[in-house]
């Protein structure tokens, strides 16, 4: 019995080199970020050499001349305002699909599922056109609705497969109690969405985060400009400034970084219990 474990543990030592390889693969990028952030433009060095000197001067430079700042409170609000529809309308909707399995409720399960097999680019020309007449552009709601109407799909889909992995057997003791089907959901329900919710608002919000082809042409204004299209301007035809974009792009990740950090042990969870129950 004593000789099993000695053997696994010999058996399992090669995992660790492994497991270092793919964890500098992955931290490369970010390396690399740092190392273009903090050196100054006349250093032609290659980027894996870290600076000796730290300038500070690209982030004075995405903050006041890039106005990044002001991108990342605008990609803020869009984002707060898509996560919070996405969770609120994904949630509701679910519950009943996961519940009701009737024709009707399969057949809306299959096209939002089909929603999310649509290339985004395809309708893009006459999404535009659409938006020019309910005057949508330039205006916050009008990219809201957009990045609601495109990952509202898969909300629907993790909140789906989540909610019938609860038992129907707590919805039948609540109805025995006298409680309706809205004061289940609330009350019984949604307090177990938690590690589903917070795949959604992760995923969801990293793609609004990150979100350029909608917001390039919703967002024409250059004071309603998200982190994608402030970082895009720094790169042009004839001149690009690397150094202040990279300090721009780590600004921007920031927040992103610090939300994944509190939500990662829900996020986890609800991505498997969504995936596999």
């Amino acid at each position: 019995m004593s000789r099993q474990p000695k053997t696994n543990k010999r058996r399992a030592w090669w995992r660790i080199p492994i497991a270092l390889v793919i964890l500098a693969i992955f931290l490369s990028p970010f390396y690399i970020l740092l190392s273009v952030a903090f050196r100054s433009p006349q250093n032609l060095s290659s980027y894996w050499i870290f600076p000796t000197q730290l300038h500070l001067e690209n982030f004075q430079s995405a903050i006041q001349e890039g106005d990044i700042l002001l991108a990342i409170f605008n990609s803020l609000i869009i984002t707060v305002g898509a996560v919070f529809l996405v969770t609120v309308i994904g949630a509701l909707a679910a519950y009943p699909l996961a519940r009701r399995r009737t024709r009707l409720n399969m057949g809306i399960k299959g096209f939002a599922l089909g929603i999310m097999m649509v290339p985004p680019l395809s309708i893009l020309v006459s999404l535009y056109s659409v938006m020019v007449q309910l005057q949508g552009v330039n205006r916050f709601w009008g990219i809201i609705i957009i990045l609601v109407t495109f990952e509202l799909p898969l909300s629907i889909f993790l909140y789906t497969n989540f909610i019938s992995s609860i038992p129907n057997a707590l919805d039948e003791a609540a109805a025995i109690d006298g409680s309706g089907p809205v004061r289940t959901f609330f009350q019984i329900i949604l307090p177990q969405l938690k590690p589903v919710t917070a795949s959604v608002v992760i995923l969801t919000g990293v793609h609004c985060w990150n979100d350029y082809q909608f917001s390039l042409y919703m967002l024409q204004s250059p004071k309603l400009r998200t982190i994608p299209l402030a970082i895009a301007s720094y790169f042009s035809q004839t001149t690009s400034n690397v150094n202040a974009a990279a300090a721009a792009a780590l600004l921007a990740i920031l927040p992103i970084v610090i939300a994944f950090l509190f939500l990662q042990k829900y996020f986890i969870q609800g991505m498997v219990d969504s995936a596999i129950k």
